[in-house]
């Protein structure tokens, strides 16, 4: 693992700070691509990837923060400050999913107030997103964090001891949960560029990739490590997590999204 790729002086260069990072510029480079083919102006495309990149990491950290209270007890500063009281440099902690939700919720308010195509932008954004998780997970993979639950298939792993999985489960090996992350970002990113070819409506990429990322984390989180705080229930000796049940709902969501979209195309066509 190599949570730290190096370091000057007091300040650090994560591998997880940096896969974000790099994730995100792609993501926008191509969306930006895809804007231009279909004849959206690239401009309104890098001027929403601000708002989107601002509140996915607010999203992310909030979500953290709200299950992981204790830790910031007495140190609150550090919920926001770059300049945590341990002496780190950069804010560690962070939830995925929270910086889905709140991307995918100020980026829609942000092109209703400007009166943007809400969801051609979406379903032009749509594989980036999937593409971005395929990045991100390598750097949690690297930075050993977001890990598995132990297990005894062959390609289960050990983590080192210093780094977060390998503290938690010392000489164990656990379920690579990074990777299977990282693999169904690929996988969405390429299935949404495959079924595009089918849309009917604007908002059906947003919504496929809706189906896709809550079943995919809602299968992955099957495998995952949470602590207590984060567990909603438990389905005989599987517990179902905060982000497992907010997959549902996002399966949910997009299923109805698409089948009330097909039926009022059905009826336009008719």
């Amino acid at each position: 693992m190599y949570p730290n790729l190096f370091k000057i002086g007091p300040l650090e260069i994560h591998s997880y700070g940096l896969m974000l990072a790099i994730s995100f510029l792609i993501g926008i480079l191509f969306a930006m691509y895809r804007a231009k083919k279909q004849g959206v102006d690239p401009n309104k495309i890098m001027d929403l990837a601000v708002v989107i990149v601002i509140s996915a990491i607010l999203g992310a950290r909030f979500l953290y923060v709200i299950f992981h209270l204790d830790e910031f007890r007495g140190n609150w500063l550090d919920v926001i400050n770059p300049f945590q009281s341990s002496g780190q440099i950069g804010i560690a902690g962070l939830t995925m999913l929270g910086g889905f939700l709140a991307a995918l919720f100020f980026a829609l308010l942000y092109m209703k107030l400007n009166k943007l195509p809400m969801l051609k932008i979406s379903d032009i954004m749509a594989p980036s997103l999937g593409l971005g998780i395929f990045i991100t997970r390598i750097g949690c993979f690297l930075n050993g964090c977001c890990y598995g639950t132990p297990t005894n298939v062959s390609w289960a792993m050990i983590f080192p001891s210093e780094s977060a999985a390998g503290y938690h489960f010392t000489n164990i090996p656990i379920h690579p949960a990074q990777l299977y992350s990282s693999a169904y970002g690929l996988l969405i990113f390429v299935v949404l560029l495959l079924v595009e070819r089918w849309k009917k409506f604007d908002g059906f990429l947003l919504y496929v990739f809706l189906i896709l990322y809550g079943i995919s984390r809602f299968t992955v989180d099957l495998f995952r490590y949470y602590e207590e705080s984060m567990v909603l229930f438990t389905v005989g000796n599987t517990p179902i997590s905060l982000n497992q049940g907010i997959s549902l709902l996002m399966i949910l969501g997009g299923s109805l999204l698409i089948i009330y979209n097909l039926l009022r195309f059905k009826r336009v066509s008719e």
